[in-house]
């Protein structure tokens, strides 16, 4: 595809380097990403997913083995308590379902899709409340729930051929939208909250969009929607990407605050922003001239993986901030989702590479 100047050589090496970090405990690194992979949460969730993908492309069976003896060990071991973020490894569970065919994975997704769809908190207008492991978060939406738990929810729904879950799934991202896109730019805040009638310190923040947009561009590969549904979502993923190319930086990243050239450039949103922006135009999801703005992202990714495979200037995880220093002041530090949202960008290189 014109436009992408690398080598398929280059990009695999790139991956096996990125992904060693993941699934190897190197205590001679700056932090093992590889211990933080032991835990079933949204860091490993994402990783699975990304490992999943990857696996897709290559057929590589060491990736197969680790992703099933990942998900036997921490069955054996116990899930932790449900909520938005744990939910997050069990969207690679549906995938490794359907070529197992164990009732073991089987009825560990329906009683986590019963939690979703029954006991989840929701907000006003039914939206799923941002309940993670540490805070619940009252009453508020946030735009990391869609790729936690919502992709889960559609395919479960195309799994049990149950248009309720489908529909719900839609739901979800209608709400989000509604309440989390910001009119001016066509950005999404990070939180809404209807306790405060606010979206809190109205950042802009990158990551939060980065999984809006990786999310979309997932989620429409995976269902085929009504087409009014899917006209909606794709202008509102249009319009996102037209303000983030305004907003690139020179070196091809974005800032933490997409708004804010003085908050620091922030490697694992910039990713995802990469990410979504090749599998849209694969996808003819937006319009190829975005090519370069994509290449341009890669670079400035590529450029923050060090000698080690280690993906360096990522945000540590981010709660809601009520002032936007807030986000500014949030520690940089290797992250398995730094790691994982740049395999996906990778792995989606491949694909253009073909």
């Amino acid at each position: 595809m014109g436009g992408l100047r690398f080598t398929r050589n280059e990009i695999a090496s790139l991956i096996d380097k990125v992904l060693g970090q993941i699934i190897n405990k190197d205590e001679s690194a700056q932090m093992s990403i590889g211990e933080k992979m032991d835990t079933w949460e949204w860091e490993s969730g994402v990783a699975l997913f990304a490992m999943y993908l990857y696996y897709q492309k290559t057929g590589r069976k060491d990736i197969y083995q680790y992703l099933i003896e990942w998900f036997d060990g921490n069955i054996e071991k116990g899930l932790p308590a449900k909520n938005v973020n744990t939910v997050c490894p069990l969207l690679t569970l549906t995938y490794i379902y359907e070529r197992e065919n164990k009732k073991k994975y089987l009825d560990i997704c329906k009683e986590w899709l019963g939690y979703v769809m029954a006991e989840m908190p929701r907000t006003e207008e039914a939206g799923l409340q941002h309940i993670v492991s540490n805070s619940v978060n009252e009453a508020q939406l946030w735009d990391d729930t869609l790729y936690m738990s919502v992709l889960f929810l559609c395919r479960m729904g195309i799994i049990l051929a149950n248009d309720a879950y489908i529909q719900e799934s839609i739901r979800q991202f209608l709400v989000h939208l509604k309440y989390l896109t910001d009119p001016k730019t066509g950005l999404l805040f990070h939180g809404w909250g209807f306790k405060e009638k606010s979206h809190f310190a109205g950042a802009l923040w990158g990551r939060g969009n980065g999984w809006f947009g990786a999310s979309l561009v997932d989620y429409m590969e995976m269902i085929e929607l009504p087409e009014g549904v899917k006209m909606f979502l794709l202008t509102s993923f249009q319009r996102q990407i037209k303000a983030l190319v305004g907003l690139q930086s020179h070196e091809g990243l974005w800032h933490t605050l997409l708004d804010d050239p003085a908050s620091y450039l922030e490697t694992s949103g910039s990713a995802a922003f990469a990410y979504s922006m090749l599998k849209g135009i694969r996808k003819g999801y937006i319009d190829q001239g975005y090519i370069d703005a994509a290449e341009k992202g890669v670079r400035g990714v590529i450029g923050k993986i060090d000698s080690h495979g280690l993906v360096q200037g990522v945000s540590y995880g981010t709660a809601m901030g009520f002032t936007l220093q807030h986000y500014r002041d949030i520690e940089i530090k290797p992250m398995p989702y730094g790691q994982t949202l740049t395999m996906l960008m990778l792995v989606e290189l491949l694909n253009h590479l073909d």
